[in-house]
């Protein structure tokens, strides 16, 4: 049964949820949203007021009666740091209650796992100490590759060539605050449905396009992990045995075909799937970059654009076995392919036109890259503990 103190803590998170997507809203407003009694919503506005979480603006218009003080988020009570970790670059932000970025800065993703971290602390301390006057919650990490949840350990990260690689420890005692770690698509999932153009959907595959492929899954209204935190690798389904080999030590996977890297190889002409210099750039050779393939496509490169054209057909493949089995409202594509979406989101649907039959009503969109998804994720996976979106229980 559940005690007094857990109704009251519900009830808390539903009102605070409550201001934060409907700011300024009045005290009528929470109780007729809420479904609590006014007496109590008022008990916990007061509440959120004492401690700062609140603050009341200006007054509201009624046609009549006394005039309604509205609320909202004090976005200057609290701040907390997002760590998007890439193979190349890792940005760390501070935001506000409103996941609204105040600053950001970016760091080299070292290969040596140790170097790196030494590094990540130096700079995520430096970001507290430049803002003394932040009350900071938290750390959100997103990592793209497989973690241990209740380690909180990332336990295998293919396009960073790193095993069982401990970032929380070592971020909490160099900082003093608590830190969550999450999966790269999992926290552009969490993203999309928690301050993004897709909230409060409760089927939705985040789809993040860059060296490697992953998916991250809300399946009725809860993000998808597993028991083992592993749910979602469809990055590493196997489309051909035959197929290149990937990072993940099988054959023709997903992002074998259909990554970043997969478009570099198809345009270089080569056989590998790349390999990195001591800096973390990505090499194939040719020193052909993503972006100069883009680049090169929007200016009408054939070569270039036959290679998007495979990088999408083989996007389709993998979106239809996604909606084929998941059947989700929305497939939402994170990366750079997004900047030629008129070019491949036509081959993309059609292929899964052709592929998928189970007259699921999937759309497939891109996401604003300009509003970085992954570091609003990682923003999302701190504050959750205060409003606990519906979506997170």
């Amino acid at each position: 049964m559940a005690s007094s103190e857990i109704a009251r803590d519900i009830n808390r998170s539903s009102v605070l949820d409550s201001i934060r997507i409907g700011q300024p809203l009045s005290r009528a407003d929470l109780a007729r949203q809420t479904g609590l009694q006014r007496s109590t919503v008022s008990l916990i506005v007061d509440e959120l007021i004492d401690e700062r979480w609140v603050v009341e603006g200006a007054l509201g218009q009624l046609p009549r009666g006394r005039r309604p003080r509205l609320l909202y988020l004090n976005t200057h009570r609290a701040g907390i740091i997002g760590i998007n970790v890439m193979p190349r670059q890792t940005v760390i932000a501070l935001a506000d209650l409103n996941t609204r970025i105040l600053a950001q800065e970016s760091i080299a993703t070292q290969l040596d796992p140790k170097i790196f971290i030494k590094v990540l602390c130096s700079y995520t301390q430096r970001m507290i100490e430049h803002h003394p006057e932040v009350a900071f919650e938290g750390i959100g990490v997103s990592v793209p590759g497989r973690l241990d949840y209740e380690a909180q350990r990332v336990e295998f990260a293919a396009n960073l060539g790193w095993h069982r690689v401990d970032l929380k420890e070592p971020l909490e005692r160099s900082t003093g605050l608590p830190v969550q770690i999450e999966n790269a698509a999992n926290a552009c999932a969490l993203a999309e449905v928690w301050s993004g153009a897709h909230e409060g959907v409760t089927d939705l595959i985040a789809l993040t396009v860059s060296d490697g492929i992953g998916t991250g899954i809300i399946a009725n209204g809860h993000l998808v992990r597993g028991p083992s935190g592993a749910a979602g690798e469809f990055g590493h389904v196997c489309l051909n045995p035959d197929g290149p080999e990937c990072k993940c030590g099988g054959r023709g996977c997903w992002e074998v075909y259909a990554s970043n890297v997969a478009a570099i190889r198809n345009y270089s002409g080569q056989k590998d799937n790349g390999t990195r210099t001591p800096e973390g750039k990505l090499s194939n050779g040719s020193g052909t970059s993503f972006a100069d393939i883009l680049s090169l496509a929007e200016r009408g490169d054939r070569r270039a654009g036959r290679a998007l054209d495979e990088m999408a057909r083989y996007l389709g493949l993998g979106m239809a076995m996604l909606v084929n089995g998941l059947a989700p409202a929305v497939i939402v594509v994170v990366g750079e392919v997004t900047r030629v979406w008129k070019r491949v989101s036509p081959i993309i649907e059609q292929v899964v036109h052709e592929c998928a039959h189970t007259h699921a009503a999937t759309r497939i969109e891109p996401a604003d890259d300009s509003k970085q998804p992954r570091l609003r994720g990682t923003i999302a996976l701190v504050l959750q503990k205060h409003f606990r979106p519906r979506l997170f229980a």
